[in-house]
């Protein structure tokens, strides 16, 4: 079904795969251009290529064509810009309203949001998209995405592969560097085919795909930091939504980017939204060379779904149903470590129902699920009948209103609603926590982008436990037709009529603001009550005491439990207040422990002796001072900060604020064994913090305090191994690493955030 193969390997005209280089080199003699052209020969380095400015083909500073932010980052990115000297857009920069669009959520703050966002569009020469227009990602496709471009977002998902564009989500900090005319700047990633082949069987959909793909390649790190580059005779047999539904899912892989080839479809597409121009086929080269590949039999991909708490975490449909018992025991095992809540019991099988699992709810929603075929194929699968009047609930969002148009128009969403569905406007919020949150010890099936730990919206501080499970909305609709029972779209004997689409961009003509090349500078600001600018942070010190306030050893950490979801996202304008969210989930008494050791830099920063304000820096400073090695060393050029110890921490979205939070409540440092993604690594840095990585099992706990002399020195002077100590009797010396660093990242770090770096630049 889906493999992963060692080493690299070369494809011959788009169709033929040869992993023996010696035998490729005696079929084609003196035509065989060698590895690194054959490198060169692949559709994402011919796009990169493209939008290199620099002259170093290793390490490369990229120009985006468009940026695109939705309504819990826009915000922040521009007030960082802003601070920075931003005066105008440089380029197409898409704000959409998606994701706090319940503004009943905080009272008026959720639409002071809004009303910020449309004046900036309007004073900078930007886009605004109103809430409840569409998901952002879906509009991006629609309006903005072409063959051969590359556009940058602060949102995860930023996946247009299958329209030809490779996309980039990443924290907010890189798209100020882009409205600040900057590069994004990254060494040249490494490419992974994946090789498709085969046809999908009936009832079998994107999501079921990209499942396969995820729980193959995720925990091995195959693809990490790497560009998916799509390409076999079995896309052809695939159609654009459908590759749209398995590429947007690549982020769960912690791939880069990705790319696929394209054909008349893609042609089509974007010819049938009014874009023909944006059209250009894609292809590798002759003979193009890949560092690694995936091969996808699409025609033996049966119905998956994704366990609590990760999209990797993925079982055929009907072998779960075969085992459920055994399989969902070890979920629930793992999932109570994982929750780490005390008094609070994650249950499954209290679902099994005569040895199949009963669900709770289901959801179609989202750039990965509320898309046109999605639900067309879902309205074939219930039309006529009824989801029932039990517990069980269905709900659809359409991914934008020209697709709910379309589907008025078609009657799929006529025979959903007359089936016991209940239709939405386009909302991201079923896929992370702050939409249809089930009952207490609920499960519900989705066919959204994840599944971590309370993206349901649950709160296991309070005593609330529900979770998700992903599937493809072709199996939401089938579990749904049987009033909740889990069921695989295979198992139906369905019709699918596959209703032509028709594009209506009227909506978008009469509600969107276009501002791209029109700046107004006269326009002020419109501001509320909730939009805080940032609080000051000062470059880095000489030295640093670091305490270790939270020390997480779960195999990976994800942003959501770095900085909560759902019930935050109305604070994302106002750095304070969400900061008191941080880790709430993971540690909830992070934010006190974090406050206790920034009150003692706060007094050392006002001239008042800091040893008199927290007991353990005086007992610390002490102990350093006893240690002849330091004796010549200033302690009050010395910052006093705290630090988070995670396995693996990041996994997840692009959101900033994991990492701003954290320094807005004095963090001067993460500890890693890795980064579980590039965009996590790529905040800490821009929000001033040090990236560190330990390879060695860490020799010191939560409470545990680190004293690392001469860090500013070792930053600036690109020291690779980085000495430290564990303060105690003895003092325990350690290396810490900070991986590779621009030259621009490591003067960020000494500067304390983006927003200094840039004011010095005045």
């Amino acid at each position: 079904m889906v493999k992963q193969h060692n080493g690299g390997a070369y494809l011959l005209n788009g169709q033929e795969l040869v992993t023996d280089e010696a035998e490729l080199k005696a079929r084609l003699g003196a035509a065989f251009p060698g590895r690194q052209a054959a490198a060169d020969s692949t559709m994402a380095w011919s796009i990169l290529a493209a939008h290199h400015v620099g002259e170093d083909a290793q390490n490369l500073n990229i120009r985006f064509d468009a940026l695109a932010s939705h309504d819990i980052t826009y915000v922040g990115i521009v007030q960082t810009a802003r601070a920075s000297g931003l005066e105008r857009f440089p380029l197409p920069y898409v704000l959409t309203n998606c994701h706090n669009s319940l503004c009943a959520v905080g009272g008026t703050i959720n639409e002071d949001d809004h009303l910020f966002g449309l004046s900036a569009a309007q004073k900078y020469g930007g886009v605004y998209v109103p809430a409840h227009q569409a998901v952002i990602h879906q509009y991006m496709r629609e309006v903005f995405a072409g063959c051969g471009k590359m556009i940058l977002g602060s949102d995860s998902h930023t996946r247009y592969g299958a329209l030809g564009t490779m996309a980039i989500g990443e924290g907010g900090p890189e798209l100020v560097k882009q409205l600040l005319g900057r590069t994004y700047d990254i060494a040249r990633p490494q490419v992974v085919c994946v090789y498709l082949t085969g046809s999908p069987r009936p009832g079998v959909g994107p999501q079921d795909v990209a499942l396969a793909i995820i729980g193959e390649v995720f925990a091995s790190g195959y693809v990490k930091n790497k560009v998916m580059e799509f390409t076999g005779p079995g896309i052809a047999n695939l159609s654009v939504d459908y590759r749209i539904g398995i590429d947007v899912m690549t982020t769960e892989t912690t791939c880069l980017s990705s790319i696929w080839q394209t054909d008349a479809p893609v042609e089509e597409y974007l010819a049938l939204h009014g874009r023909p121009e944006a059209y250009k086929p894609l292809r590798p080269g002759q003979v193009a060379y890949y560092d690694g590949v995936v091969t996808v039999d699409l025609s033996q991909v049966r119905p998956m779904i994704a366990l609590p708490f990760h999209p990797s975490n993925a079982y055929a449909i009907e072998d779960l149903n075969a085992d459920a018992g055994d399989i969902l025991r070890g979920i629930e095992k793992e999932g109570q470590k994982q929750l780490d809540a005390p008094g609070l019991t994650f249950s499954l099988t209290d679902k099994l129902r005569d040895g199949r699992l009963a669900v709770d709810q289901g959801v179609i929603a989202g750039c990965a699920g509320g898309t046109y075929e999605n639900i067309c194929d879902a309205a074939d699968i219930l039309g006529g009948h009824s989801i029932g009047d039990g517990a069980f609930a269905l709900s659809v969002y359409p991914s934008s209103q020209p697709v709910f148009l379309e589907l008025m128009k078609n009657t799929a969403m006529q025979r959903l609603m007359a089936a016991g569905a209940t239709v939405r406007t386009a909302f991201c919020g079923p896929c992370f926590g702050a939409g249809d949150v089930p009952a207490n010890g609920g499960l519900s099936v989705r066919h959204t982008t994840r599944n971590f730990p309370n993206r349901e919206g649950s709160k296991p501080a309070d005593g609330q436990i529900a979770s998700v499970a992903l599937m493809d909305a072709r199996s939401v609709a089938a579990t749904a037709l049987n009033k909740g029972r889990l069921t695989a779209a295979t198992e139906l004997d369905t019709r699918y009529t596959r209703p032509q689409y028709y594009f209506d961009k009227t909506v978008y003509d009469n509600r969107v603001y276009n501002g791209v090349g029109k700046p107004a500078p006269e326009t002020p600001l419109r501001f509320g009550p909730n939009i805080a600018d940032w609080p000051e942070m000062l470059p880095l010190t000489d030295h640093l005491w670091l305490k270790v306030v939270s020390f997480i050893t779960d195999p990976v950490t994800t942003t959501d439990e770095l900085i909560p979801s759902g019930e935050t996202s109305s604070y994302r304008s106002n750095p304070l207040k969400l900061a008191e969210f941080t880790l709430s989930r993971k540690d909830p008494a992070y934010v006190k422990k974090a406050q206790a050791v920034q009150a003692a830099e706060q007094a050392r920063r006002s001239g008042v002796c800091p040893l008199t304000v927290n007991e353990d820096v005086a007992a610390a400073y002490k102990q350093i001072g006893a240690d002849p090695r330091f004796a010549e060393i200033d302690l009050k050029a010395c910052g006093i900060g705290s630090a988070v110890y995670a396995l693996k921490p990041g996994d997840g979205s692009a959101r900033e604020q994991a990492a701003s939070c954290q320094k807005v409540l004095g963090g001067w440092a993460n500890i890693a064994a890795e980064y579980a993604t590039k965009r996590y690594r790529s905040n800490l840095i821009n929000w001033g913090m040090l990236p560190f990585v330990l390879e060695d099992q860490p020799p010191f706990g939560e409470g545990d305090s680190l004293f690392i002399p001469g860090i500013r020195q070792a930053v600036s002077q690109k020291t690779d191994c980085i000495t430290a100590y564990v303060v105690g009797q003895p003092m325990r010396e350690i290396s810490l690493k900070l991986g590779e660093l621009t030259d621009e990242e490591r003067s960020i770090i000494l500067s304390g955030c983006l927003i200094n770096h840039y004011r010095g630049q005045k």
